[in-house]
């Protein structure tokens, strides 16, 4: 059997037809599950404050549950990381997926009990299934070359949007769904995130074959074989090292900034009189901005460079923070064009960030390396998360905002003196 599957693998590499073949047929299966992901990944952000403010009876804390299931997506980053390098892409993510939807089986539970220990626990185990969903994007980008790999990635977040525009704005059915079985109504958009994700771990896990970081490794493999003979490695390296640095430190402001206005907005809408369909729709369209976008973000990252859209999603992200900050607070307009430029501008710094994370890695330690800086973009949401409950408790929304949006200026020295090196 193992003989079968080696040969199996050769003949990829020996056919590059095959394996351009390959890449598209990657590409619809990561899609297909980023289906299932997005929507379980959307339920989950749209009520999980409100369910901890409910359960806790304050705001000061609503802001746990974001920092909880970022926090367990940064956990869940390295193993799914390390496992992808060691098993495959196929045995990574699909273990993610369905560890998520358990940890979404987990909130209902706590719901039910009203156990907020229980509550806080399964969060943390949730975030696997929000950590399996944005690695998944990497999957596409293992057989791209470099004049793809930007949108083989916005290729399998576009699809990420339909379940993601679902998601949020299926919160009314589902916590009428909810409470006809006994079930408390904010627990019911985690009965669709475990459904969800389970769906997208068996997708994978039936569909993802041959894996193609495995045949990645054995691509490189073959060239380095060829090209050994040509003594760049060292530069190649220190070039790689800096790469790291900038995609790194893109992707981890624009978390933070996105994450910390994206918690506290539903908490700011319904203390001003607005319903939960109404934050569903102001949600739904942040969550589509942060995806939706994606195929011509792709495709713009490929053409006019990583470096002018990490400038692109700083300028979008102080635009977004600045309106959030003045908007009336009774606008439904301004609040989804505001929460509709916080997910643009974090969409144009994933795509970008992510880009140049694939550019400056070697398939042989790819997915383990991914991992470990999807660690970071993790850790950088959980402060953003928690943070934000805090600042608002103590200052109000506006300020919130207002702070995001001039963190985000950041980015702009940092690719700068990217392209001095």
């Amino acid at each position: 059997m193992h003989g079968k599957a080696q040969e199996s693998i050769e003949s990829y590499i020996d056919s590059p037809e095959k394996l351009k073949n390959l890449y598209k047929r990657v590409l619809i299966v990561v899609s297909l599950s980023q289906i299932f992901g997005g929507a379980g990944l959307a339920a989950g952000i749209t009520v999980g404050a409100l369910l901890a403010q409910q359960m806790l009876g304050t705001d000061a804390y609503s802001g746990v549950p974001s920092a909880l299931f970022t926090l367990g997506s940064a956990g869940a980053a390295l193993i799914v990381g390390k496992l992808s390098q060691r098993y495959g892409r196929r045995t990574g993510l699909s273990t993610g997926f369905i560890v998520g939807g358990l940890g979404a089986i987990g909130v209902v539970i706590a719901a039910m009990m009203n156990s907020v220990i229980l509550l806080f626990v399964s969060l943390l185990v949730y975030g696997a299934g929000t950590a399996t969903n944005l690695q998944a994007r990497y999957a596409g980008t293992d057989l791209a070359n470099n004049k793809q790999r930007a949108t083989a990635i916005s290729t399998t977040m576009v699809m990420t949007t339909f379940g993601a525009v679902a998601g949020p704005n299926l919160v009314e059915l589902m916590g009428k769904f909810a409470v006809s079985i006994g079930v408390p109504a904010l627990a019911g958009p985690f009965i669709l995130s475990a459904t969800a994700f389970i769906l997208a771990g068996l997708v994978l896990f039936i569909m993802l074959r041959p894996d193609p970081l495995e045949i990645a490794k054995r691509v490189e493999a073959q060239r380095q074989k060829y090209e050994q003979e040509n003594k760049t490695e060292s530069s190649n390296k220190a070039i790689n090292k800096r790469g790291l640095t900038v995609g790194a430190t893109v992707m981890v402001l624009t978390q933070i900034v996105m994450v910390a206005i994206m918690t506290m907005t539903p908490v700011h809408m319904k203390h001003h009189g607005h319903g939960l369909s109404e934050v569903g729709i102001v949600i739904g369209f942040h969550v589509g901005s942060m995806y939706l976008p994606s195929l011509v973000t792709g495709i713009l990252v490929d053409k006019i460079g990583r470096t002018a859209m990490s400038i692109a999603s700083g300028v979008t992200l102080l635009f977004a923070g600045l309106l959030a900050a003045f908007a009336p607070s009774d606008s439904m307009v301004l609040l989804i064009v505001a929460l509709s430029l916080l997910g643009l501008g974090w969409n144009f710094g994933l795509i970008s960030g992510t880009a140049q994370i694939v550019d400056s890695t070697e398939p042989s330690t790819r997915a383990k390396t991914q991992g470990k800086i999807d660690v970071l973009v993790a850790l950088a949401g959980a402060s953003g998360g928690a943070l934000s409950g805090m600042v608002v408790a103590n200052a109000s929304y506006a300020i919130l905002s207002l702070a995001g949006g001039l963190l985000s200026l950041v980015l702009i020295p940092v690719v700068i003196w990217s392209r001095k090196a």
